[in-house]
């Protein structure tokens, strides 16, 4: 590997090829979206339920022991001065991120005994509990890993790198293990060994991928407290309490649902907001796409030029809007369609998908600030949106959930959760900052997307009305054309033309020079 040189300004055209690679790489989401319906016919709607349960706390414990050791990366790596600084950041985090958690996975399966009745489950399910959490605990250290070290690789700009190893080996694996498993008879025990298997298989296959893009001769060399270490390990501290927060909203509301709800009905319960979480993931893939891209290339400018953090915060911003409103808006139009591929019973979940839908697009349109805000600010800075945001969701909470049936007043409390705390950084790095997305240009875009918006919307509602064999695909085009004609009719032309060569063969513009 060379030592480093000095970077080139980082624009618009930046920030679209690394999204174009990103967008790649989290389709492990949609597989992941497209295996639920199979999960949920092979081990039924409790049993899936039990499994989200348990997936839902280990993300959770992941994003409280790893210390925040992902996002610092995005902060020290593209700021270190070569090789070994860079070296330094990843052993730091695996060291902090994956050790904690090698730790706690050792105490809970040595207590699983006592965590199984905690769990509400159905009564055949019951025996299963206990074994599936000494088995399944072991996740937290491998998924840990995982993400540390594909963080790693986006901090050093490499932005493809998850592609196979989140749609090959992580997802279609999984659902292969899974498929093998419960042909072999294993039952839904199958389906927790299945995510080990895909999970170990990620692990080692992401240090090869390392090895590519960081020196491990550097790993083990040189002092192991350095400058670097300690910015690593306080960048990663400072940012945690927002990780764990954001994780909250994902993965707690199925494991409250669960202990609001008595047996089956509470694993019921779990297993219908993470159907209506996954398939509201989709618009939230816009967001997590740009905030990958955004974190490290918002560093790097950065260190050259504030000038160059305002042009690229704008200019995701508009590409946000352009592509999360319409999307929302046909997705939630069709919800009773796409819902129906998991069954009679997960049309209980309708409210709480449009809800998590629109939710997901407000988020994706204001949370781009959140990444930019990390890099740029005081670490304390950090802290605001979070707290605001976990406060005004248990007080909705607190508000809602009699009033409402559980699942959709637990959805509806983090929703609006959610938007608040995506909100705030907006504000935060306005106020502070001076920095803001909402320059001349974003009124036409926002004008133009939302008449499509509308348009596509009104569309999906009488595609819902057909039989599902007609309407999804017929919801998968709205779909496709109303983002088209929001990138094509909404973006002015500088942006359409940082696409590069995508947006020539899209016919977003009729240039033949980018």
């Amino acid at each position: 590997m060379s030592e480093d040189v000095a970077q080139p300004a980082v624009t618009s055209r930046s920030v679209a090829r690394g999204l174009g690679t990103t967008v790649l790489a989290r389709l492990g989401a949609v597989v992941e979206i497209v295996a639920q319906p199979l999960y949920v016919l092979m081990f039924g709607l409790a049993g899936y339920g039990l499994y989200a349960v348990l997936w839902a706390a280990v993300n959770l414990l992941e994003n409280v022991f790893d210390l925040g050791m992902t996002s610092a990366m995005q902060r020290t790596v593209p700021q270190s001065a070569g090789n070994a600084e860079a070296a330094a950041a990843l052993r730091t985090a695996m060291i902090f991120g994956v050790g904690p958690c090698i730790i706690v996975a050792a105490i809970i399966a040595a207590f699983a005994a006592d965590l199984g009745p905690l769990l509400n489950v159905a009564d055949h399910d019951r025996e299963l509990v206990t074994p599936a959490i000494r088995i399944f605990v072991w996740a937290l250290p491998l998924w840990a890993f995982v993400e540390i070290a594909t963080s790693a690789l986006r901090a050093r700009m490499v932005f493809g790198a998850e592609i196979r190893l989140r749609i090959v080996w992580e997802q279609m694996l999984r659902l292969v293990f899974a498929g093998l498993f419960f042909a072999g008879g294993l039952g839904l025990k199958g389906l927790f060994i299945a995510h080990l298997c895909s999970l170990a298989i990620t692990a080692a296959l992401s240090v090869r991928l390392l090895a590519r893009h960081y020196s491990f001769a550097d790993l083990w060399a040189g002092p192991w407290v350095t400058e670097t270490t300690r910015n690593t390990f306080w960048a990663g501290l400072s940012i945690l309490p927002s990780n764990i927060i954001t994780r909250l909203f994902g993965d707690a509301p199925a494991l409250i649902l669960n202990m609001l709800l008595p047996g089956a009905a509470g694993a019921a319960a779990a297993g219908l907001f993470t159907i209506a979480r996954k398939l509201s993931s989709v618009v939230q893939l816009v967001r997590i796409a740009f905030t990958y891209v955004m974190a490290p290339l918002a560093a790097s400018a950065e260190r050259e030029d504030r000038r160059q953090v305002a042009d690229i915060y704008a200019y995701a911003t508009r590409l946000i809007s352009a592509i999360a409103l319409p999307l929302a808006a046909v997705l939630a139009a069709g919800s009773a369609s796409l819902l129906g591929l998991f069954g009679h019973q997960a049309q209980a979940a309708q409210a709480a998908l449009v809800i998590l839908l629109f939710a997901r697009a407000a988020e994706a349109v204001l949370g781009i600030s959140a990444p930019v805000l990390q890099v740029v600010a005081a670490f304390r800075q950090q802290l605001t949106a979070s707290i605001f945001g976990v406060a005004v969701a248990v007080g909705a909470g607190w508000l809602v959930v009699g009033h409402l049936d559980p699942l959709t007043g637990v959805t509806l409390a983090t929703a609006i959760g959610l938007v608040v705390m995506a909100a705030i950084p907006t504000l935060q790095l306005a106020m502070i900052e001076k920095l803001h997305p909402f320059d001349a240009q974003f009124p036409a875009v926002a004008l133009r997307g939302i008449a499509i918006t509308l348009v596509a919307g009104t569309a999906a509602v009488f595609a819902d009305l057909l039989p599902d064999a007609v309407s999804l695909p017929l919801l998968g085009l709205i779909a496709v054309a109303a983002i088209w004609l929001a990138l094509r009719f909404a973006l002015p032309l500088a942006d359409r033309m940082s696409l590069g060569k995508t947006g020539r063969k899209l016919r977003l513009f009729e240039h033949e020079n980018t």
